[in-house]
């Protein structure tokens, strides 16, 4: 059976469940290759252990030849880095950290109860997995912090502050370091752009879905808001 290839992060719980279906045919002869989803329900320790070796896998199949010279590049014996023969330069294995956060609002029930509620976005490419957490990848020059914020400002147009770490995950989709925090609402309205993200609100606990996967640090940051907030 031919693996089935996971796009980033944009495996949706409809996708996910299509491929939880399906009975690969076996024989002898053949090899039997599981998707990494399948792998983390069947087991998350081999999960983990496929997951970095995908991501040297990938750095293995991407650094095969010199970025600086175009030279082909050799791998160092006890080391995991390729060195270039014609000018030295050296690549290590990618990692491609980025942001995930819960933002939090104190609002006013329809009872006058004071009450946390949490923001969600849609976005274009999550197709079938509805509202998600607000996320995205570092930049050059950037700490955790300033990427929170200028994600949030892009993605949703408004203004936060407090940010706390709360865990980080590697997320092998196929080389990333999923940095998940905390922050709270501080000013400006909703505002999307309509084509990377379609639609943003506030929802209650009541509202919220548990999500489709527990494999993502999404599901342990959404868990934490409805347990402490």
């Amino acid at each position: 059976m031919k693996n089935l290839k996971i796009d980033e992060m944009n495996q949706s719980g409809e996708e996910y469940i299509k491929i939880k279906d399906l009975k690969p045919k076996s024989n002898e002869n053949e090899i039997i290759f599981h998707n990494l989803f399948i792998v983390f329900e069947i087991n998350e320790e081999i999960y983990l252990i496929s997951g970095r070796a995908i991501q040297i896998i990938d750095w293995e199949n991407n650094h095969q030849f010199c970025g600086r010279c175009g030279a082909k590049t050799a791998t160092v014996p006890g080391r995991r880095v390729k060195i270039c023969p014609e000018c030295g330069f050296k690549s290590f294995t990618r990692i491609s950290p980025s942001i995930i956060t819960t933002i939090t609002k104190e609002e006013k029930n329809e009872n006058g109860e004071v009450e946390n509620k949490l923001l969600m976005a849609n976005h274009s490419y999550h197709k079938g997995m509805g509202y998600t957490l607000v996320a995205g990848f570092l930049e050059a020059g950037e700490t955790i912090e300033d990427a929170v914020k200028r994600e949030v400002r892009e993605e949703v147009g408004i203004e936060v502050e407090d940010i706390k770490y709360f865990a980080s995950q590697s997320w092998p989709f196929p080389n990333s370091l999923m940095i998940g925090c905390t922050c709270k609402y501080k000013s400006g309205e909703i505002k999307v752009d309509g084509s990377e993200i379609v639609d943003a609100k506030w929802f209650s606990k009541e509202e919220i879905d548990n999500p489709p996967l527990d494999i993502s640090i999404f599901s342990k940051l959404v868990e934490d808001f409805k347990e402490n907030y």
